[in-house]
This record gives C-alpha cells, sequence and structure tokens, in this order.
C-alpha cells in the first residue's frame, strides 16, 4: 500500500455524504458534485487522519456538531457558486 493511500482529508467523507444526503433529489445537481466538493473542500481546513475510528473518538458531540455545521455551510457556498458559475458559462 502506497504511503498516501494510509492517510486523507476527514471532511472529504462528510462533503461527500452532505451532498448526497442533502442534494440526491436535485438529479440536476448529480454531474456538478465533484465540483461542488472540490469548492466546498476549499472552504474548510484541512484534518488529516490515518484511520476514521480516530476521528469518531477523539471527537466531542460538539466538535463533531461543529464540524458537521461548517461543512454544510461550505456546502451550500459551494452548490451557489458552481451552479452560478455554469449558469454565466
Amino acid at each position: 500500500m502506497a504511503l498516501q493511500e494510509e492517510f486523507h482529508n476527514y471532511y472529504e467523507k462528510l462533503v461527500v455524504a452532505d451532498l448526497q444526503q442533502r442534494f440526491s433529489d436535485q438529479a440536476e445537481l448529480h454531474p456538478l458534485f465533484p465540483d461542488i466538493a472540490c469548492v466546498a473542500l476549499n472552504h474548510l481546513p484541512p484534518r488529516y487522519i490515518h484511520y476514521d475510528i480516530d476521528m469518531a473518538y477523539y471527537l466531542s458531540p460538539e466538535e463533531k456538531r461543529e464540524m458537521d455545521d461548517k461543512v454544510q455551510h461550505a456546502v451550500n457556498l459551494a452548490v451557489d457558486f458552481v451552479v452560478t458559475k455554469k449558469r454565466d458559462d
């Protein structure tokens, strides 16, 4: 296994899960999901981890709630940005 495969940005999974949960019924956005995810991730601080279980164990409920709020805010900004950009093109 390559070293790069042994860690990841925890926010990646949260952003993808948020997109799928809140926007799965909006088929017109599905092709834009990768762009939306990239823009959202650029609005979030990196949070690199080795194992997901590490985050589950070390995060307090308040920290988890704050992360979820940040993700929703970043995804909302990203959806608005990407949709507006695509409309203008």
